[in-house]
């Protein structure tokens, strides 16, 4: 990830190996990492079951909050591409019972056209 990126608060790749790793401890037995995404110091995954958000809290980052969002929750999704003057692309992700969106930004080096696809066949099941 680029440090500009992430100063924006644009996320970016990461390996889904090393996501499983580091994160591991969260995926119930089975499980796999998709995909998976760092902001900063925060991190999205794709899983085979479901999306999971780690937001590290704090000066520190010591707290940290897991936020599991099964798809079977996900009502709809949006997914807005890169612009001419917009470098970064954006996905809002609605659950079940609540109006607000979760969102997220993509770095221009991220496909957000392969989020778009593993949210449609997840979410789509």
């Amino acid at each position: 990830m680029g440090l500009f990126d992430g100063l924006l608060g644009n996320a970016s790749r990461v390996d889904p190996n090393q996501a499983a790793q580091e994160y591991g401890r969260l995926l119930a037995h089975g499980e796999q990492v998709q995909a998976a995404y760092l902001l900063i110091r925060d991190a999205f995954l794709f899983t085979d079951r479901r999306l999971i958000l780690v937001d590290k809290q704090g000066m520190t980052g010591r707290k940290i909050e897991y936020h599991t969002v099964p798809y079977r929750s996900i009502t709809h999704f949006s997914v807005e591409t890169a612009g001419t003057f917009d470098l970064d692309a954006e996905l809002k992700i609605y659950l079940s019972g609540s109006p607000t969106p979760i969102q997220k930004q993509f770095g221009k080096g991220v496909d957000v056209y392969e989020v778009q696809a593993l949210l449609s066949a997840y979410v789509a099941r």
